[in-house]
């Protein structure tokens, strides 16, 4: 019987998730995996949600069980894997019939796969993680309005609720949404490494144990600080192992994952031409984290002895702050660089709103950004007043941490890129007019006047 309201194919971790979260809201979802043993497992361990999913052995039958118009959403691996699973749908369906993909899949290919396809099609970003798709995600839409509002009713019920709001958008047109899903995730990288780096100075640098570093992250989420992050920092760092009996933070190898999005997200930076240090920073840190052996050839041959720092909690906590504001500025000026590059109509508040809860980032911050916004329209964060205010309190505190890092020997790559990237954009004069010159001298490329304006100006330089 076609009665059920939508369809979902791949019961991995997030796509099992998801599923769930769906039947629970009241609506009737058919499943099917390439394996037909864990489409039947799936159903079997539904318990009480189990009469609103319907285990399907085929594309054939996962069709046949949806109410047309159909909505199917694609929970496989980005890349080939969507492409192939579109190919092997497709023949089953209408040409009405609704795709989304709501993997991780680069804004690119979604923007490719809207322009080839003849029917409706949406690229939608999740974000939360296993948890977050269970009960309630950040969800982050891209493509017609017309095709959004046809699953909206669904993806509003199952999505994270921000004082009785729903965090799932319309963000533009479409790759626009996981576009905004891989600035999010950019930024969530930076974030995550700074307050690596945090952990670090206490750990290293102020001769901290792990349950004192968890108890301070803990005290810091009641403050401005207030985050998922923070939180469950101060979780992982108040574990204790069980095989050891000491903090489990301590037996975990310092070699960090990464999936690849916040790598999109630096490289399509560099094609908007938007300085995004920090995240830049934070990827370069994961991938210099999985060089342990090369790690250990160089502390055998230069040292790795590191010097006590003399800071105060509360000055790595206004440090910290500022990092996360500078952060925050970086990804919000790229989602408006892109805006204008992809004629994207993206709303900085919006997107801060959508954040709020159930995504990795949601922070108490969002709400004051998403005023900031509004009261700002067009302003980097860094010169909304609010903000402004705050860095002007903050700024102090990041550079006397960079600063004894620094003289310390401690890595603090994503501070130190936030404070030069600050010093960078408040300096009136800077020193590109030396590469101007230079590049006039090798290759003619010309230069611009600052006393007249005049433009495609050359030397003579003087050579003796």
């Amino acid at each position: 019987m076609a009665d059920a309201d939508i369809g979902l194919i791949g019961l991995g971790t997030m796509g099992s998730a998801l599923a769930l979260n769906i039947a629970e809201n009241g609506f009737k979802v058919a499943v099917w995996n390439r394996t037909t043993a864990r489409t039947r497992a799936f159903a079997d361990e539904a318990g009480d949600l189990a009469p609103r999913v319907v285990p399907t052995d085929g594309l054939d039958a996962l069709v046949a069980a949806l109410k047309p118009p159909r909505a199917i959403i694609l929970m496989v691996p980005a890349g080939d894997p969507v492409d192939a699973q579109i190919e092997a749908l497709d023949p089953y369906l209408d040409p009405d019939d609704l795709i989304i993909d709501a993997g991780n899949a680069n804004f690119r290919d979604t923007m490719r796969r809207m322009e080839v396809m003849e029917r409706p099609f949406l690229g939608v970003g999740v974000s939360g993680g296993e948890d977050g798709a269970r009960h309630g995600p950040a969800i982050m839409g891209g493509g017609n309005k017309a095709h959004w509002d046809r699953v909206e009713p669904i993806l509003t019920a199952i999505a994270a609720k921000f004082e009785e709001a729903p965090c799932a958008a319309l963000m533009g047109e479409n790759g626009a949404g996981h576009f905004v899903k891989a600035v999010h995730n950019g930024i969530e990288y930076a974030d995550m490494q700074l307050i690596a780096e945090t952990y670090g100075l206490m750990r290293d640098g102020l001769g901290m144990g792990a349950v004192d570093i968890g108890g301070r992250f803990t005290d810091w989420n009641e403050g401005r600080l207030s985050s998922y992050l923070i939180e469950i920092s101060g979780i992982v760092a108040s574990t204790t192992d069980a095989a050891t009996n000491g903090p489990l933070l301590d037996v975990i190898v310092d070699a960090a994952g990464q999936k690849g999005t916040g790598r999109w997200t630096a490289i399509e930076a560099q094609h908007l031409g938007t300085p995004i240090p920090v995240i830049e920073a934070a990827v370069a840190a994961r991938n210099m984290s999985a060089q342990r052996s090369l790690r250990a050839d160089l502390a055998d041959r230069f040292g790795s002895e590191k010097r006590e720092i003399d800071l105060s909690p509360e000055t790595l906590e206004a440090a910290l702050t500022c990092g996360k504001v500078l952060c925050y500025t970086q990804g919000f000026d790229m989602l408006r660089a892109a805006a204008e590059a992809f004629e994207w109509s993206l709303e900085p508040e919006a997107i801060a709103r959508n954040w709020r809860a159930g995504c990795i980032i949601r922070s108490a911050m969002l709400d004051d950004m998403a005023e900031a916004f509004e009261k700002a329209p067009g302003t980097t964060l860094m010169a909304a007043p609010y903000f402004a205010d705050l860095l002007a309190d903050t700024i102090d505190a990041l550079r006397a941490v960079v600063v004894a890092a620094s003289a310390a020997g401690l890595p603090v790559p994503a501070m130190a890129a936030a404070l030069s990237y600050f010093d960078t954009m408040r300096l009136a004069r800077g020193t590109a007019n030396m590469i101007q010159g230079q590049r006039d001298y090798f290759g003619l490329h010309g230069f611009e006047r600052m006393d007249n304006g005049k433009t495609d100006q050359h030397g003579p330089w003087a050579e003796d």
